[in-house]
């Protein structure tokens, strides 16, 4: 025998509706464990709780309500068997037994999450076929048994400032490598890489005038997706690289076969990364009110032009003199923490640094503070999102212009069904040319069903071109334009874009055009190990307009 909900109203009525776990979210989407699909039902209208013999059911911030017995409730209320639940105003469900021969199979495969569950789903993208499965096996153990790489409770701390974002009083700056390779796993290179946030960070903090998040994309950012699993040079076809957590970039049979032994040197690559980010950011590098760190002549940038390097002057001397005042009230602003993300992508190493620690409830994937779910990995029966609705981490999730509302909301429900602030990000990147139509609807759905997200753009990944010479390069113009356009649409839709995603490098490189770099230059310095990078001059120019955006932002009251 086992309980379930049954149809008294509504279009399917008298069908009989399992509850199949501890937690079963009702609504329309098909992330739902009992889906109804009546007119006033929201994507997630309610949830019916099962501890031990108690049954609560609870509205989850539907847009009708929800009423138990014709009394709509505010609060999680117990209700019995022969009790009625109304959705809305078209669908009644009853709360009753049933044999198990009387009901219909679950309607989807989410009713039960381990740190595991992701094996069973059918469209799991993107894994590596190992040759050797013992091999793996033994390197997955290794990994399990190693510390983890960061705690729960710096997890949570992100989270509540990504919950602020949410509401307007933080924003989130994302920025870093396409990918890292163990090779740039040097003092100097990981130096550059917090520099350019951190200056980036405190020309956002003058426009903003709100406390800014710093997450870097390091530590971990070691695989990478593609199109395609092969490609062919000379004639001669071998796996693709992706990533030094999987196989090696030269092109050579040996090199292009994935090795499970670089799952374990990706973590400790990623633990040397993350040692001395935190032995710098504890020795006062990271201190704001230390301004000879943020000296643009501390880096000899002569590239920069002179009118940017006026206005950095200028927030940096405002910051002495608000240190000489001695003002406490400026401790949020100048305090700095360094969070690390990276996409989630292979769910072998994601999996074996997931587990639970004293004192608190839940899985944590201590891999990362923020991994994220990439455009190519998001799909609703995939593995990928089948692994991350499990953890307690804050997670981000890519979006682009292929997504529809629908299945934005049904994400949105599947990795965050609690609506938990400071859960989810949304990093949107629909390119220049689509982002004021591709954008609106989304938007306008997930306001409707009032579910908390963190609004991030990524004008990176949607403005891909490729030169004449077959150089994959970006636009600076094009980067900035799909900036000041999602701030548009989020003003006319009465949202809040909460944060930025960038694919950046503190070094010199020449791998984007615009700001000085021309097609002839891309051959000078184009050393990324996947796709093109913001360099440093490139990087605080859009530092500065973004800023200046803000500012407009903030003096409007827009």
């Amino acid at each position: 025998m086992r309980l379930c909900l049954v149809v008294v109203r509504g279009h399917a009525l008298g069908a009989r509706l399992p509850l199949v776990q501890n937690e079963n979210r009702i609504g329309q989407s098909a992330a739902c464990e009992v889906v109804v699909q009546d007119a006033g039902v929201s994507r997630m209208h309610a949830r019916v709780v099962l501890t031990g013999e108690d049954v609560d059911v609870e509205d989850t911030r539907s847009v009708q309500g929800t009423r138990v017995n014709g009394r709509k409730i505010q609060a999680r209320t117990r209700v019995a068997v022969g009790d009625r639940i109304a959705l809305g105003s078209e669908c009644v469900l009853e709360l009753a037994i049933a044999r198990d021969s009387e009901l219909p199979p679950p309607p989807h495969a989410q009713s039960q999450w381990s740190v595991d569950s992701w094996r069973r789903m059918p469209n799991t993208k993107q894994q590596v076929d190992y040759a050797d499965p013992d091999e793996l096996t033994r390197a997955v153990t290794q990994l399990r048994s190693l510390p983890p790489l960061v705690t729960s409770w710096e997890v949570e701390r992100l989270k509540s400032l990504m919950a602020d974002a949410q509401d307007g009083n933080r924003f989130l700056l994302q920025g870093g490598d396409c990918a890292e390779t163990f090779a740039d796993c040097r003092s100097s290179i990981i130096t550059s890489k917090l520099k350019i946030l951190l200056q980036m960070s405190l020309v956002l903090i003058h426009g903003a005038q709100r406390p800014v998040i710093r997450v870097g994309r390091l530590a971990g950012q070691y695989a990478k997706p593609r199109s395609k699993p092969t490609e062919t040079r000379l004639g001669k076809e071998l796996r693709s690289y992706m990533g030094d957590l999987v196989n090696r970039p030269e092109f050579t049979e040996a090199a292009r076969t994935p090795d499970p032994s670089l799952l374990v040197a990706g973590y400790h690559h990623a633990a040397l990364t993350l040692n001395f980010t935190r032995a710098l950011s504890r020795g006062g590098f990271a201190d704001l009110r230390h301004p000879e760190y943020f000296d643009l002549t501390f880096f000899e940038r002569n590239e920069l032009p002179g009118v940017l390097k006026e206005q950095y002057a200028r927030i940096a001397e405002g910051l002495r003199f608000v240190r000489a005042l001695g003002d406490d009230m400026m401790d949020d602003l100048v305090k700095v923490e360094f969070f690390t993300s990276h996409e989630g992508l292979h769910l072998e190493y994601e999996a074996a640094q997931t587990r639970t620690v004293p004192r608190r409830a839940g899985f944590y994937d201590l891999t990362a503070h923020l991994p994220w779910i990439g455009e190519r990995t998001r799909a609703l029966d995939g593995g990928h999102v089948e692994f991350f609705r499990g953890v307690a981490n804050p997670i981000g999730v890519k979006i682009g212009p292929s997504a529809s509302p629908e299945e934005v909301l049904d994400l949105i429900l599947a990795l965050n069904p609690s609506d938990e602030p400071g859960k989810l990000a949304l990093i949107v990147r629909m390119g220049a040319n689509q982002v004021q139509e591709k954008l609106p609807p989304i938007i306008e759905a997930v306001e409707r069903e009032r579910r908390r997200v963190l609004w991030v753009s990524d004008p990176m990944h949607g403005n891909m071109i490729t030169t004449k010479t077959g150089t994959k390069t970006r636009n600076f113009d094009d980067i900035l334009r799909e900036l000041e356009l999602s701030f548009d649409v989020h003003h006319r839709c009465g949202t809040i874009l909460g944060g930025v995603h960038f694919e950046l490098t503190g070094e010199d490189v020449t791998e984007c055009l615009g700001s000085g770099i021309t097609e002839e230059d891309l051959d000078l310095r184009y050393l990324t190990a996947c796709d093109p990078r913001l360099n440093y001059r490139q990087a605080m120019e859009m530092a500065f307009a973004l800023a200046a955006r803000m500012t407009v932002t903030r003096t409007v009251g827009r």
